[in-house]
């Protein structure tokens, strides 16, 4: 677990519509672009081939994999969402929503922010929170990607 706030209980169920971040700026580099493409079997040209993406591409440049992209959530927003105070555990629950952006091109830097959506006790001690990210790309207007997280939390009852 992070260093991320820790909230009391009833402040942690009444979090709904507040803003946390952004993170630190994490950058996309072709090395990082081509170890995911080596580890998902994606080896399309617009990831791993830079010359060829030059040429062939309104993008100018390689770009990351949506899925790098989204994959790196975890660590963008582990330090700035809240936790629920006595914290045991985390699982990831899902997505109810996905949507790319725009590209990720190579050398980019990427953030995160967080809006806590809802959160629901839907057992003593177990917490399912819906939280809207975020992933912005610096110097762009545009994000990257904006998702729907949902994770559960559960706690000594």
């Amino acid at each position: 677990m992070s260093d991320a706030l820790r909230l009391p209980r009833e402040e942690y169920l009444n979090a709904a519509g507040r803003e946390f971040g952004p993170s630190e700026w994490i950058k996309i580099d072709q090395q990082r672009i081509n170890k995911f493409a080596e580890a998902t079997d994606d080896y399309q040209f617009i990831h791993v081939d830079p010359e060829r993406a030059a040429k062939e591409t309104p993008f100018g440049s390689t770009i990351a994999h949506g899925f790098l992209t989204l994959s790196l959530l975890v660590p963008l927003i582990a330090d700035i969402q809240p936790k629920i105070e006595g914290v045991k555990m985390g699982i990831n629950y899902g997505l109810d929503k996905v949507r790319f952006l725009q590209p990720v091109k190579v050398d980019s830097e990427i953030r995160g922010k967080v809006k806590i959506l809802s959160v629901e006790e839907k057992r003593p001690g177990q917490f399912l929170t819906k939280t809207e990210v975020t992933i912005e790309i610096k110097g762009e207007a545009k994000p990257a990607l904006i998702a729907e997280w949902l994770g559960m939390s559960y706690t000594d009852a």
